[in-house]
């Protein structure tokens, strides 16, 4: 069943976002300082590709001073916007039955989007 969501996925935005969220990943490698905020919008953007049969789970040391700074930065700059999108992305599919599955996994999205350096999709 997850093959075929993940398919479905992927015809209807997913490639797109996923490959978008790569680019702009790639994009902030180019620079030394925004290369953790590149690494995570490029794991954002592959956790975009293949949402279904994946749980959102905390990485290891999810505390950690270092992350939660990072974490504030990236909701500052990038989270708080992507986290709207899924979120209104969730809100539109919602209206139908057939969309219900494919807001749930805009739903799961959500943390990722906003904590990526303390969450990962597995």
């Amino acid at each position: 069943m997850s093959f075929l969501g993940n398919l479905v996925w992927l015809i209807f935005g997913g490639l797109i976002a996923g490959f978008i969220y790569i680019l702009g990943g790639l994009v902030l490698c180019l620079t030394i300082v925004g290369i953790p905020f590149g690494l995570q919008a490029i794991k954002l953007g592959v956790a975009t590709l293949t949402p279904f049969g994946k749980e959102v789970v905390e990485t290891r040391n999810a505390d950690s001073p270092l992350k939660l700074i990072f974490n504030l930065i990236w909701i500052l700059l990038f989270g708080w916007e992507i986290a709207v999108a899924h979120l209104i992305s969730a809100a539109i599919l919602a209206v139908t039955i057939i969309g219900l599955p494919f807001a749930k996994q805009h739903i799961k999205l959500l943390p990722i989007a906003l904590l990526p350096f303390s969450r990962d999709l597995r």
